[in-house]
């Protein structure tokens, strides 16, 4: 067998079909190098308790225990029969129950002071932390029915560590721990990705051995020693990849566009009533410094809210116009387009009406291109761009449209991108001459270790200090549920604010209409009706339109309150948004749509409904909306969430920091990181199970040295065979596409 073949060999060939199929539709591994690489998620001493007062609500757990006694219970008059196991690991107490035929064997089996590996789901029941029907494997030798069993019993676990993995109901750990030792002489195939010089230099220890060091640890020297190997193999290969991309992109050929002297950057410049901060300055000299080069630039622009992103993004846009390119920037919504455009408009003045009577001799023209323009305005805009009179284009999806063509597209730069797909970048950076220069923004922080992996084939750029003016937001969280005279205090807050002569935001997460509610109705329908008690009888998201009306007749009565969300038309949206830019609505009730870019720097209110069902990175986009005038801002945190949730928690460590890249990493810390290659487009499993992009910074970063190295040395990975055999192993064909649109 070839060492390539060894790790593909299909699961039901050595397993049997069973087992091969709940493997690969409840754990997504299909081959023996799926399940060699599906890792212990932790692993037990056979001498040593679970502790059972840590164990999370409803999840499926693997414990160790010990028993501590065991009764049978019977009820409706005798007819039904319960047995009750009480486990014990000398602090804490967990029940087990059976019910019906299922008593017997575990009556007989689970006698006090007998040790186990339990799995199930756990549920509270009369105030009791429960696991209803677990299934279990005794631990002590005397305990197994056949003579062989007592043999492997005492091989298996006198003195040894237990590997618990990741499983599911229909599969325990144990049972997963018995396929992977069916497989486990495959792990001497492995091929090793690093190259010999390099793991010899780190003292690594070689692939086979790690593999047979994760699963079947003698010591926890052992798991160290595997986990510290695994770590590395994964930062290296997913870097290579990276390191590669960006080789690849060295090898394209761009049109550099250099400075011009008086030219309508310099007229811009001349117009500003301030002086850029050291940081924007700092950044634009590594935009400008990539756009003069003869290879794309592909740089990611992160800075906190408010930090002057979009300014820096427009000089680099009048510096490609300047060289004679044009540039295009993509927003994902209709609202956001339509602002972008209007501050661009209004920060360029007369620069931005090249060609029109009144405009500068310096200018260019700066056109919106959206899905819902009327058809003259569209016709116009689209010769605009192709005959290059339009310097400058702000749109959204609508710029990926077969028809919109460019005279000389130099930069695309795109807002918030983690809005679009790979494909509608793609789509816009194939409309240039040549491979235009790329400029990815966000306005959410990404720890520097995410940088480096979500966005590894992009240089990066940091904006993480404020402009002078900006003033600090006060943020709190509101317990409406346990003191709702801490709600009816928020809406006095909001009036006083609009005494004050300012204005307010009010969020919610559900719209309300007709529309919506026909929509959640057809995705009920098909549902099983809750039972009490089950998420089913949880409210629904609060919502817009309900909301808007309840402060109109109530709190807010008297009040100037629109409405805003997503269903709207356009021309009703941008209505809104200009009234309230006007100073003609004193408080904005609005979905998530005001999330990025909208800018109003009289609000200095927001109020969050339900704000426990929205993300912390996104909670912290929505309070960047205000504060961003000279007035202090106030962000009002509403939550029905109990006092001692990890909602409340989320919620708390939100109002506790302006830090936008200290709330990023606790959101990551809380959902974990998923596949930084792109698991959410390709519905794979994720590529990382050992290394951790948020606390292996180091790993990550010396990683990405070699990699750099090994690739600039061999680019094609000629003479590292068994590493090319890693990266197509991890870069499967939608990873590949992925990377290559990223």
């Amino acid at each position: 067998m070839d060492r390539v073949s060894a790790f593909d060999e299909p699961l039901k060939k050595l397993l049997g079909g069973a087992t091969a199929k709940v493997m690969a539709e409840h754990l997504d591994l299909h081959t023996v190098g799926d399940l060699l690489h599906h890792y212990p998620r932790r692993y037990e001493e056979r001498g040593r308790l679970t502790a059972l007062t840590e164990l999370p609500l409803d999840e499926h757990v693997t414990v160790v225990a010990q028993v501590a006694d065991a009764r049978i219970m019977m009820f409706n008059n005798g007819r039904g029969k319960r047995l009750e196991v009480t486990l014990t690991d000398g602090s804490g107490r967990l029940q087990l129950v059976f019910f019906g035929h299922g008593v017997h064997k575990p009556h007989k089996e689970l006698l006090p002071g007998r040790r186990a590996m339990f799995a199930g789901k756990v549920s509270v029941f009369n105030r009791k932390m429960q696991l209803a029907h677990p299934t279990y494997q005794l631990l002590d030798a005397k305990d197994m029915e056949e003579p062989a069993d007592v043999t492997e019993a005492v091989g298996a676990f006198a003195g040894q560590l237990l590997p618990i993995y990741p499983a599911c109901k229909q599969l325990d750990s144990w049972r997963i721990a018995k396929a992977v030792d069916t497989v486990l002489p495959s792990a001497q195939e492995a091929a090793d990705p690093l190259p010999p010089a390099l793991r010899e230099g780190r003292g690594f220890i070689p692939l086979p051995e790690a593999l047979l060091r994760i699963h079947r640890p003698h010591t926890k020297a052992d798991i160290a020693a595997a986990r510290d190997r695994l770590r590395w193999d994964e930062a290296f290969v997913l870097q290579v990849a990276l390191a590669r991309r960006r080789y690849a992109d060295t090898q394209l050929p761009a049109v550099a566009r250099g400075p011009v002297p008086g030219g309508l950057l310099d007229a811009f410049d001349a117009t500003l009533p301030f002086t850029l901060t050291e940081g924007q300055q700092k950044v634009t000299g590594e935009i400008f410094d990539a756009l003069a080069t003869e290879h794309p630039m592909h740089r990611l622009l992160q800075g906190e809210v408010g930090s002057g992103k979009t300014l820096v993004a427009l000089r680099a846009m009048l510096r490609v116009v300047d060289a004679g390119g044009q540039a295009a920037m993509l927003a994902p919504t209709e609202v956001l387009a339509q602002q972008h455009h209007r501050s661009v408009t209004e920060m360029m003045g007369d620069l931005a009406e090249g060609g029109l009577l009144g405009g500068s001799d310096l200018g260019t023209k700066v056109v919106l291109l959206t899905g819902s323009m009327g058809a003259a305005a569209r016709r116009q805009a689209l010769l605009d761009l192709v005959t290059g009179e339009a310097g400058i284009v702000i749109g959204t999806h609508a710029l990926i449209e077969d028809k919109v063509r460019f005279h000389d597209l130099g930069l695309v730069v795109v807002d918030e991108q983690h809005r679009f797909g790979v494909e509608q970048r793609d789509a816009l950076r194939s409309k240039g001459k040549q491979p235009p220069h790329l400029l990815v923004m966000t306005a959410t922080p990404i720890p520097r270790t995410v940088a480096m992996t979500v966005f590894g084939d992009l240089e990066t750029s940091v904006l993480d200090q404020l402009p002078a003016g900006r003033s600090p937001i006060a943020s709190h969280v509101v317990p409406a549920k346990d003191k709702p005279h801490f709600l009816s205090r928020a809406w006095e807050r909001v009036r006083e604010e609009v005494e004050n002569g300012h204005q307010a935001y009010v969020v919610c997460p559900r719209i309300g209409d007709d529309a919506e509610e026909a929509a959640e109705k057809k995705g009920k329908a098909g549902k099983k009706q809750a039972a009490p008690g089950e998420d089913g009888e949880k409210r629904p998201p609060l919502a817009v339109l309900d909301i808007a009306e309840q402060l109109a007749k109530g709190p807010l009565a008297g009040l100037r309150i629109e409405v805003l969300h997503g269903r709207m038309a356009p021309d009703d949206k941008d209505d809104v948004m200009r009234r309230f830019a006007a100073g003609q609505a004193d408080v904005l009730v609005a979905t998530t749509v005001i999330e990025v870019g909208v800018n109003v720097p009289n609000a200095t209110a927001m109020v969050i409904m339900d704000a426990d069902r929205f993300g912390v990175s996104q909670l912290h986009q929505l309070r960047g909306r205000v504060g961003r005038g000279s007035a202090p801002g106030l962000c009002l945190l509403v939550s029905e969430a109990h006092e001692a949730s990890a909602a409340r928690a989320r919620l708390s460590a939100v109002a506790a920091t302006l830090d936008g890249f200290e709330l990023s990493r606790i959101d990551l810390e809380q959902r974990r990181e998923g596949d930084v290659l792109g698991q959410a487009q390709s519905g794979v499993r994720s590529s990382l199970r050992v290394l951790s992009v948020i606390d292996d910074e180091e790993v990550i970063a010396t990683a990405r040295e070699e990699a750099v190295r090994v690739v600039a040395d061999d680019p094609g990975l000629e003479r590292l065979p068994e590493l090319r055999t890693a990266l197509d192993a991890l870069l499967d064909k939608d990873r590949e596409e992925y990377l290559d649109k990223g």
